[in-house]
């Protein structure tokens, strides 16, 4: 059993390495737990699908509607930003 939870450990303690701030992001950020409720919620209504086609379609317009309320930004955005710049440099700032 001590074997396992150091094991587990070893995965979970780099999520513990970020500053508070970043730490705290991502610990209250589950978006992509929401869009995946949404897909559950969406496809359970329906059971039988007419077609291939609109069953790729089900997911594509429940994205579609769920991103429409994705306005509001992270409280301290531009400090957790400025941090993981400097954590990660080069490899963060060629994808902004």
């Amino acid at each position: 059993m001590q074997i396992l939870i150091e094991k587990e450990c070893f995965y979970a303690s780099p999520f513990f390495q970020f500053p508070d701030d970043i730490h705290q992001l991502m610990y209250t950020t589950n978006i992509i737990e929401g869009l995946n409720r949404q897909y559950r919620k969406v496809t359970k209504a329906k059971s039988v699908f007419p077609s291939d086609t609109s069953l790729e379609k089900m997911p594509f317009l429940a994205s579609r509607n769920v991103t429409k309320g994705w306005t509001q930004r992270y409280r301290n955005w531009d400090q957790v930003l400025n941090r993981l710049i400097v954590l990660y440099g080069e490899r963060l700032t060629e994808h902004l």
